[in-house]
C-alpha cells in the first residue's frame, strides 16, 4: 500500500510521530464516553505509510557488514487507524493522486471503519469539512504536517472557530529561514506573500528586519534580518497565541548536526478551562517526554 516514492524518515520523524501517537491514544481514552463523535483529521496524509532507507554499514571489530535496506514503517494515517480506542471517523486529505490511491487502499482494507479520503488542497478541504459540521457533539484531533509553508493563517482561524479541534502543527523552521534571506531586498514578491499568508500578517517584515549601516546602490539604507531560527520559533508561538486559547511550548526537532529543523506545536481551540486543562496535561506530558528523549550529538 505504501508508495515507494514516499521516502522519508529519521530520528525526528520517529519522534514526531511518537508524540502524535501518544496523544491520539490518550485523547480517545479520555473522551470516548463524553462525546459521541471523535475524529482524526490528517491534512497532509501522504500514503499512510513511509519508506525509510537504511544506509549500508561496514564491518567493524564487533559487527558484521550490513547491506543497505529499505523498511516500511507506519505513517500518521496508519497510526490513527490502529489507535485504540478507535476514532469514530478518520479523514485523510492529500493532494497527490498516487498518495490518495494508497490511502484509499488503506480504507478498503479497513471497510468496517468510517474513513474518508479527500483529494485536493488542504486549506480548501479543511474549510469545506469545517463548514459542513456543527461540531457541538464532535471533538477532533488534526495533524498539520505540511509541505513547506502550505498552511494558510485563515485555515488556522477556521480551526480555532470550531472550538472542538486540538491541533498538532509541524512548522519547518529551516524552510522558513531559507525563505527569509538575510538581505530583505533579496526576498521576491512570491516569498514575501507566502510568509505573510502563513503568519497572517505583513508586519513580520518590520519585526524581523532592521536597518544596518550599509547603503544599497541607490544610496538608501539596507535592511537585514536579525531574527535567527529560535527567534522565528518564538515569533510563530506568539502569533498562534493570538487566536488559540492555549498553545503549548513547542518541541524543537533537530538534525544530526543539532541544527533546529522543525517545531512541533500543540494548540487548543476549545476555550473551556476544563478542556484546556485536560488537553494541556496530556500534550504537555508528551512534549516534555519528547524533549527528555532527545539525545544531542557530541
Amino acid at each position: 500500500m505504501a508508495d515507494q516514492g514516499h521516502e522519508f524518515g529519521g530520528v525526528s520523524t520517529d519522534l514526531k510521530l511518537s508524540m502524535v501517537q501518544g496523544y491520539l491514544e490518550a485523547f480517545t481514552k479520555a473522551l470516548r464516553n463524553k462525546f459521541p463523535q471523535l475524529w482524526y483529521i490528517d491534512a497532509f496524509a501522504g500514503t499512510g505509510e513511509r519508506t525509510v532507507r537504511m544506509d549500508a554499514a561496514p564491518a567493524t571489530l564487533f559487527n558484521d557488514e550490513t547491506p543497505e535496506r529499505i523498511e516500511q514503517r507506519r505513517g500518521s494515517a496508519l497510526i490513527a487507524i490502529e489507535t485504540k480506542p478507535e476514532f469514530s471517523r478518520l479523514v485523510f486529505m492529500e493532494k497527490k493522486t498516487k498518495h490518495c490511491e494508497a490511502l484509499r487502499a488503506l480504507a478498503s482494507a479497513n471497510r468496517h471503519r468510517r474513513i474518508d479520503v479527500l483529494q485536493g488542497d488542504a486549506n480548501e478541504e479543511i474549510a469545506r469539512l469545517i463548514d459542513q459540521q456543527t461540531w457541538r457533539s464532535t471533538r477532533a484531533v488534526m495533524f498539520l504536517d505540511p509541505y513547506g509553508m502550505s498552511v494558510d493563517w485563515e485555515t488556522l482561524t477556521r480551526i480555532r472557530a470550531t472550538e472542538a479541534i486540538d491541533v498538532w502543527y509541524l512548522v519547518s523552521l529551516a524552510g522558513l529561514f531559507r525563505q527569509a534571506p538575510r538581505d530583505e531586498a533579496a526576498i521576491d514578491l512570491n516569498k514575501r506573500a507566502a510568509i505573510s499568508r502563513m503568519l497572517g500578517t505583513e508586519k513580520w517584515q518590520d519585526d524581523w528586519y532592521n536597518e544596518d549601516n550599509n547603503l544599497d546602490l541607490f544610496g538608501e539604507a539596507r535592511r537585514s534580518r536579525f531574527m535567527e531560527i529560535p527567534d522565528m520559533q518564538n515569533y510563530i508561538h506568539s502569533r498562534l497565541k493570538t487566536i488559540f486559547p492555549a498553545v503549548l511550548k513547542p518541541l524543537t526537532l533537530r538534525n544530526d548536526s543539532n541544527v533546529p529543523m522543525f517545531a512541533l506545536f500543540f494548540a487548543i481551540s476549545n476555550p473551556n478551562p476544563s478542556a484546556i486543562r485536560l488537553a494541556t496535561d496530556i500534550a504537555g506530558y508528551i512534549l516534555n517526554s519528547g524533549r527528555e528523549s532527545q539525545v544531542l550529538p557530541r
